[in-house]
């Protein structure tokens, strides 16, 4: 499956796992870096020592390429951005701020950058910057979206004719099907989110995990349009964003409602009527926890299949 996104991470499938906050430790990370894929340790919920414990960990679990998502937009970037050339990370993947704030620095340092888009006007901006790929991350996707509200199908082959540096598919994607049809629109690799949240090895809490497993059509929405827009899974906390935008709710109001370490009380200790519970559209595809042996198994079965299927309909 070698392609330019393969030979720029040194991965051997082009399958990536999203950078989610109490999601991606060490243990996910590694697990799919060994499956052949390449696995994010995922740096926004962390501070800069437990980045460094989360990195020396998957250094041990794995010999195979893993790298880091470092939300600019988060207090601790800067130091996460020095921990990571310290330590020699060979890809970074960034997110939620300007690329041009570090892609140079992180490449003269050796490291790989890729840079997460919501719309074509970033992700020539992240081009201009140097940075080595694009991920086009679409409407579907949990946690924070882009304003424009642009569909991963619409967006992708948008951005893969906007560019000349190779692109990474991803919202809404959970199946070898929707990994096919991604590359059909000449997306380089996939960067899968929700799959891998609810996984074996994903640090979030078990109760998180059950919620996204039961969760059906219509069960995640789009809110804090007015703040930055964010999906959600139905729960308590959903319940009082929904009656407070329905109402109007000022963003002072939200931010009060907000307060602070919703994200962590939800997804990492399983409280599903306090927390905020972050996950994707197709979390109603997803109808079991797997191992990360397990997804990566199930993905490239279903790719194939769904290839051949079309070489029938031919």
């Amino acid at each position: 499956m070698g392609n330019r996104i393969c030979e720029i991470l040194e991965i051997q499938t082009p399958i990536i796992s999203g950078g989610m906050v109490w999601c991606s430790g060490w243990e996910l990370a590694s697990a799919v870096s060994n499956e052949g894929g390449l696995g994010l340790i995922g740096a926004g919920s962390m501070t800069p020592e437990i980045l460094v414990e989360h990195i020396h960990k998957c250094r041990k679990a794995t010999t195979n390429t893993f790298g880091v998502n470092i939300p600019l937009m988060n207090p601790n970037s800067p130091k996460h951005i020095d921990i990571v050339i310290q330590e020699k990370i060979p890809v970074v993947f960034t997110s939620a701020g300007n690329p041009a704030t570090y892609t140079q620095r992180l490449k003269q340092a050796g490291i790989k950058v890729v840079h997460v888009i919501a719309n074509e006007k970033f992700a020539r901006k992240a081009q201009e910057a140097g940075v080595d790929a694009v991920v086009a991350e679409g409407f579907e996707a949990g946690g924070h979206n882009g304003k424009e509200e642009t569909t991963t199908l619409v967006l992708v082959d948008q951005i893969v004719k906007a560019l000349d540096i190779p692109v990474i598919a991803a919202g809404g994607i959970a199946s070898g099907e929707q990994w096919l049809a991604m590359n059909a629109l000449g997306a380089e690799g996939v960067q899968i989110g929700s799959l891998f949240a609810s996984s074996n090895e994903s640090s979030a809490h078990e109760n998180f995990k059950k919620a996204v497993i039961d969760a059906r059509e219509g069960d995640t929405l789009l809110f804090f349009r007015k703040l930055s827009p964010t999906r959600l899974l139905k729960g308590g906390f959903f319940n009082k964003i929904q009656e407070a935008e329905s109402r109007g709710a000022s963003k002072e109001e939200l931010l009060e409602i907000i307060g602070v370490g919703r994200s962590r009380k939800g997804i990492f200790e399983g409280d599903l009527e306090e927390g905020e519970l972050e996950i994707g559209q197709v979390s109603s595809l997803i109808n079991n926890e797997l191992s990360v042996k397990e997804i990566f198994i199930k993905l490239k079965q279903e790719y194939t299949s769904a290839k051949q299927r079309l070489t029938n309909i031919q």
